[in-house]
């Protein structure tokens, strides 16, 4: 032991390096030669001595160098000195670089020893470890740096699994810290270092301990990515991936440019993927770990960041918005085997790291090209076999990135159309390794005769799909006649050996024809017969079937598709929306669905009327909610087209189907078909679509006929079937010559179930209890309008055209004017309609053959109810009384028209009280001229004066002057506002009146000039020129609209005014 002490101590003081051997290899040779591990723990203690001595690397050097012969020549030696000598990582607490230095190497050494992780030296000396690392950086020694950090990378990637390395939490974030500080370092090479660190920190069983850091965590990943990212310069375009891999020269080899960029560069790019990668490996992994998914330490109903989910969704983000453009940029000067292989599998995984995002996160990579990319990458390193990790790493990429598409895209996707396509891809893609050109080619070859390989097949399916979800996401890279011929060829040379390709495939190759076809030649006729034989062996058209324009364009622009296929292809495009939902769209319906629906529909309609026709059969056999986006459809194609031709071929196969509807069905089957009452409001729709006046045609009678039939098969709570049917007869009565409308009030005054009805609907007025108020008409209210006005109508037209009546109606008078007088908050519309009534009663003195007054009792030896007074008798049926409310309403409401600012109400209101004048004239003048005379007039017209406009050329109150004038009601209007009137109509542009100012301007000047109203010699003049401008402007004037709908109840405005 003596011995051994002194040539120790003689090894640290022989300065004579041949000397120093000889001492060495004396010891050694006493150590080896006695065999004792007594003499060998003696060596251990006083080598542990002199390390700890050592104040320079060379004083430390003998002892390193004994140490090293020694396990060369002792087997057990280095299971000895790992197991019995925790002195190593005590040693870096001390403050000696050169100690530090010489022990950090003497443990990158041990890392190569099993024994080292397997005795857990590494779990008692990690903390050691990183405290050593937190002091090294805290000097200007760059190699200390990186030794220490290699040595930190060493162990975190020999680590066995099963053996935990962080057992204490604060030390993990240490850890964090340190490489934090690390990644941030200006000197390159200490950086690079770092991120490997980081690379092999990333792992599960180093951070499995709950809580989770995972805030910290994030924080590493983006200080590393931006580390990276100011590395390289910014992309000098946005270039779609596919563009950026030929910016680097296709002639020369891979790794050939790499010289464009720095080595270290390249390393750090290529570490930081890593860690990166690992990162999102991390997170997969967690998501089978409850524990690590929600930390254990977050407060109950607190929000935390520090949960897995929020991780997960800045990886995604982060990818998106630093990791993808920092490669990107890197691709435009070089290509890289070990970063591209990197990048496209942390792409890969990064589908499964938030999985309710994979669908929109694969859209945004197939629309930025990587499609492309990926087989640019595979065609240009992975052909004959070479480089079979990036190829399966491309191939598994493509497959996923496939897969995830059909999912987000596919509708009416089925598990085992996405099982037999992952079969496909998994099984072609990686053989798939040509050139996109050299694919084209591929897909117009035809198999040998009998041939077992179906290799060929596979490569073309593949491609095909390939191309389908690129075009799906607007990546085109295939220019469009080259693919049209593609695929056309594909399909010709499938019929010809009697291969019928699966469903996904053929609705990839429809696809692809549809979006190409406008660059390409129009299919002959051969290629036309083929797809036809290819679709009538499907048993489902839906099975083919994408939402796309394009497609709806291909099957309707071709007669031998649209004449088999065009039923099906349009009941599947505007009954998309019904599909299952995918988890991005909304289930809802409403307008801008259907408007979604007619906008790309439209000019097919234009081009090809004749679809017109197939959209009117889908509408009586689709569900509710289609019919009515195919009438949007064909309401907005009506609307924006004056084709004449159009409306007719329309109205006459309305006809057949009415007549068929009509002949099958029951009353009761009729009320039940939901479809009917779209296709009453599509034939209304095609009527109002005529401007002004024409002639009814015998198929326009034989549908007044049908509807009316189909009116009296209903009840009044069939809202839905009448609200059409009674709009499209008021408009056969308003909007068509006298000779037609004459015909027509017969045809309906011939229907007694109609006019049954009609006193149906009258009557659930009183029945009906008051609205609560809203603005908005319910479908009740708006077919009480309607009943209203077609019978003011019938009516007006029986008693002009004298037309013989099979059926009366019967109303009870007070009941009416009751609506009137009290309102009760009826709808305005209502109210307008009803006087409408009212207003045709009066005209008639009460005495319509059509119409009874319910207690008027004409049977021989009835006895009538006497009048109150002779005013009364006068007056017969409306009592004095009556009449006064009558005029007191009427005048409120001319009140709430100036606050409401309603047109439509102000022309009732003022007709209504221009016929009841009338009709009190007629029945007693004193009556008539006392209401003319009211005081309250005169308060009511400045009222109306006092308004918004503050002008006398309103038709309201131009329409008032004119009662007034007629009836000489000399207290309510003087000389002054007839001159106030005379000098703002002089003064005025009678072009630019609205059309019913001007009728009242024209009514009250000819009105002055027939009654001999005492005026100036000067105003007859003006009254005389303003009536020959009125004359010249009423020839010249554009006819409008006459019937207009208001919710869903048409009106003729003309038929409201005059």
């Amino acid at each position: 032991m003596h011995l051994i002490g002194t040539l120790f101590g003689m090894l640290h003081t022989v300065e004579d390096s041949g000397a120093l051997d000889l001492l060495v290899e004396v010891l050694v040779r006493l150590v080896v030669e006695l065999k004792s591990e007594q003499y060998l723990c003696c060596v251990l203690n006083e080598s542990q001595k002199e390390l700890c001595k050592a104040t320079t690397m060379r004083s430390s050097l003998p002892t390193f160098a004994l140490l090293g012969k020694l396990a060369d020549a002792i087997p057990g030696f280095a299971d000895l000195l790992v197991v019995e000598h925790k002195f190593l990582f005590e040693c870096l607490l001390c403050k000696s670089e050169v100690l530090i230095w010489s022990v950090y190497c003497c443990l990158l050494l041990l890392t190569e020893e099993r024994l080292f992780f397997s005795k857990c030296h590494t779990v008692y000396g990690i903390e050691s470890l990183v405290r050593s690392l937190q002091d090294v950086l805290q000097m200007n020694n760059v190699e200390l740096h990186k030794q220490g950090l290699l040595l930190f990378t060493e162990i975190l990637k020999r680590q066995p699994m099963e053996i935990k390395l962080f057992t204490n939490r604060g030390v993990c974030i240490e850890a964090i810290d340190v490489l934090m500080e690390t990644v941030n370092c200006p000197v390159l090479e200490v950086a690079v270092e770092a991120v490997r660190a980081v690379a092999a920190f990333l792992r599960k069983d180093h951070l499995s301990s709950p809580p989770i850091p995972y805030e910290e965590l994030q924080k590493l990943l983006e200080a590393a990515l931006k580390r990276c990212a100011d590395l390289s310069p910014p992309q000098s375009s946005k270039r779609h991936a596919g563009d950026l891999l030929f910016s680097v020269s296709q002639s020369q080899p891979a790794n050939r440019n790499l010289g464009r960029v720095p080595q270290r560069q390249c390393q750090f790019l290529l570490n930081t993927l890593e860690s990166f990668r690992n990162a999102c490996r991390l997170a997969v992994e967690f998501q089978g770990d409850f524990m690590a998914q929600e930390n254990a330490f977050t407060a109950p109903n607190s929000e935390s960041k520090d949960t897995l989910s929020k991780f997960s969704e800045f990886l995604l983000r982060i990818c998106d918005s630093l990791c993808i453009p920092m490669v990107m940029s890197y691709l435009q000067r070089a290509v890289s085997l070990s970063v591209v292989e990197v990048f496209i599998s942390t792409l890969n995984i990064l589908f499964t790291v938030v999985p309710n995002m994979r669908n929109k996160f694969s859209k945004k990579l197939a629309s930025s090209s990587f499609i492309r990319l990926t087989l640019e990458l595979k065609a240009r390193f992975c052909s004959v076999q070479s480089n079979p990790v990036l190829n399966q790493t491309c191939s598994s990429f493509l497959c996923n990135l496939c897969l995830n598409l059909y999912s987000a895209t596919e509708k009416r996707r089925t598990s085992q159309e996405e099982q037999e396509m992952s079969a496909l891809l998994q099984k072609g893609l990686p053989q798939l390794n040509y050139t996109i050109a050299e694919s084209l080619l591929l897909l117009s070859e035809t198999p040998e005769p009998f041939s077992l390989d179906q290799s060929l097949c596979s490569h073309q399916h593949c491609f095909i799909l390939l191309l389908y979800f690129a075009y799906t996401l607007g990546d085109r890279f295939v220019p469009d006649a080259e693919l049209f011929l593609a695929i056309r060829n594909f399909l010709l040379s499938a019929q010809d050996r009697g291969d019928c390709p699966p469903p996904h495939i053929l609705r990839a190759a429809l696809y692809l024809l549809a979006v190409c076809q406008d660059k390409g030649k129009a299919l002959d006729l051969r290629s036309l017969c083929t797809i036809r034989r290819i679709l009538d062996n499907l048993p489902d058209l839906s099975l083919v079937y994408v939402h796309c324009p394009l497609l709806l364009k291909f099957f309707l622009h071709y007669p031998e598709l649209m004449g088999r296929f065009g039923h099906q292809v349009l009941q599947l495009w505007f009954s998309w929306g019904d599909c299952k939902q995918t988890e991005a769209e909304e289930p809802d319906f409403d307008t801008s669905d259907q408007l979604n629906s007619a906008s790309p529909l439209l000019p097919i309609l234009k081009s090809n009327s004749s679809i017109l026709l197939i959209l009117l059969d889908l509408v009586c056999s689709s569900s509710v909610k289609v019919a009515w986006k195919m009438l949007m459809t064909l309401r907005t194609f009506l609307e924006r087209n004056e084709d004449v031709l159009v409306c007719d071929l329309l109205r006459s196969r309305f006809l057949q189907i009415l007549q068929q509807l009509l002949v099958e069905s029951s009353s009761a089957t009729l009320q039940a078909n939901s479809n009917l009452p779209v296709l009453l409001s599509l034939l209304f729709l095609v009527q109002l679509r005529s401007k002004g006046m024409r002639e009814l045609d015998s198929t326009d009678f034989k549908l007044l006929h049908q509807v009316s039939n189909l009116c009296g098969k209903c009840r009044p709570r069939d809202t839905g079937l009448l609200q059409p049917s009674l709009n499209f007869l008021y408009w056969n009565l308003h909007q068509t010559t006298p000779c037609s409308q004459q015909r027509a009030v017969a045809v309906l005054l011939s229907n007694v179930s109609l006019l049954e009805l009609l006193q149906k609907v009258l009557e659930c007025t009183w029945l009906r209890s008051p609205p609560s108020g809203s603005a908005y008409l319910s479908s009740e209210d708006a077919l009480l309008c309607s009943g209203w006005l077609l019978v003011a109508s019938l009516l007006l037209y029986q008693h002009r055209y004298n037309t013989e009546v099979h059926q009366t109606l019967s109303l009870d008078l007070t009941e009416v004017l009751n609506a009137v007088i009290f309102r009760n908050k009826k709808p305005v519309l209502l109210l307008v309609s009803i006087m409408q009534f009212l207003r045709a009663a009066l005209r008639q003195n009460f005495s319509s053959s059509l119409l009874v007054i319910a207690g008027q009792n004409t049977a021989q030896g009835a006895t009538q109810p006497q009048p109150s007074s002779l005013q009364d008798a006068a007056l017969h049926p409306l009592a004095t009384q009556q009449v006064f409310s009558l005029v007191v309403s009427l005048q409120n409401l001319l009140v709430q028209v100036q606050l409401q600012k309603d047109l439509l109400l102000s022309q009732a209101v003022v007709a209504c009280l221009e016929t009841l004048v009338e009709y009190l004239y007629v029945k007693n003048q004193d009556v008539a001229l006392h209401v003319a005379s009211q005081p309250w007039h005169r308060f009511l017209l400045f009222t109306l004066l006092n308004g918004g406009q503050k002008s006398f050329l309103q038709p309201e109150v131009l329409r008032l002057m004119t009662l007034f004038v007629r009836y000489q009601s000399s207290n309510i209007i003087s000389q002054k506002e007839i001159s106030q009137i005379l000098q703002e109509a002089a003064e005025a542009n009678l072009a630019e009146l609205p059309e019913a100012t001007s009728c009242a301007l024209h009514h009250f000047l000819c009105q002055i000039q027939s009654s001999h109203y005492q005026v100036e010699p000067v105003q007859s003049g003006t009254i005389q020129t303003l009536l020959d401008r009125l004359l010249g402007q009423r020839t010249t004037c554009i006819k409008h609209q006459d019937i207009v709908c208001l919710g869903s109840v048409a009106v003729s405005l003309s038929h409201i005014g005059n």
